[in-house]
């Protein structure tokens, strides 16, 4: 079965270059060889960044490749066609300006193998609105020291909080719960911030979960947003979603997560000096 392969990264490539390559950069460094790696571009990257995804898929260690369409169709209708055309196989939705931290992909892959009803996992991100950290619903900077944060993220318990919806830095679909809810509304949304927005309502609508990774982190210099117009689609389909994420933002269900994880990232000791070697 499709769900039993490891997932699919897909990166919707962007217009910031820089952003794109220290993106690549920590994909590379943090995410084991082999790995499948589908970089699409919606004819969005000009002369330098197509340059940079050149250079990057001779060099990676990672099983990618790059598609690129010779005229947009826009986001939504571009990432649809991506996940149509992956079928039922899970993908990690990574954005082109993240950063992922050490051990992500594994912890979010472990996530979703956790339990059947999840559909969706959402890590940890410095910008990242509900899952926002250290402070809920800010832009805080980006981690000064990953390595020790994800050391941190790796020793929280997995409880896989609900969220009211899931975010864009980064995302795990699962592959047969996305079929079954009919992929991306292309008509309704031209940002894939609202698009996954409404995704993931219709998946808890179907009984499956939306959930948070709590030991794994994405960094990201800012937030998604919707397109003009977006919010307002929502808000008519899904009358009772700004007010559930309101709660959200002000009670802060996950307080206690957080400062867990901020206790662990002030309090754990250094890794162990060549512990590879007496392993």
């Amino acid at each position: 079965m499709a769900e039993s392969e490891p997932p699919i990264i897909i990166i919707p490539v962007g217009v910031d270059d820089d952003a794109l390559d220290a993106c690549l950069a920590a994909l590379d460094a943090h995410t084991p060889a082999g790995t499948r790696v589908w970089l699409a571009d919606d004819a969005q990257a000009g002369p330098r960044g197509q340059e940079l995804i050149r250079r990057w898929l001779a060099a990676t260690a990672l099983h990618a490749d790059c598609t690129r369409r010779q005229r947009p169709v826009g986001e939504v209708a571009h990432l649809d066609e991506v996940l149509r055309a992956c079928a039922d196989c899970d993908v990690i939705v990574l954005a082109s300006d993240a950063q992922p931290l050490p051990g992500w992909y594994a912890r979010l892959t472990h996530s979703l193998r956790a339990d059947g009803a999840i559909a969706s996992v959402t890590p940890w991100c410095n910008a990242g609105e509900t899952v926002s950290w250290p402070r809920i619903g800010e832009i805080n900077a980006v981690p000064a020291d990953p390595a020790q944060l994800a050391r941190a993220a790796a020793a929280m318990p997995g409880h896989h909080a609900e969220l009211p919806n899931a975010l864009t830095h980064a995302v795990v679909l699962r592959g047969s719960a996305r079929q079954r809810a009919g992929g991306l509304d292309t008509t309704s949304y031209q940002s894939w911030y609202a698009a996954l927005i409404d995704l993931s309502l219709r998946l808890s609508g179907l009984g499956w979960r939306n959930v948070l990774c709590e030991t794994a982190f994405v960094a990201r210099q800012g937030e998604g947003g919707p397109a003009d117009g977006d919010l307002d689609a929502l808000a008519a389909r899904w009358p009772a979603w700004h007010a559930r994420v309101a709660h959200f933002l002000m009670d802060d269900p996950l307080h206690a997560t957080r400062a867990q994880l901020a206790t662990l990232q002030s309090t754990l000791g250094p890794p162990e000096a060549q512990g590879d070697l007496f392993a």
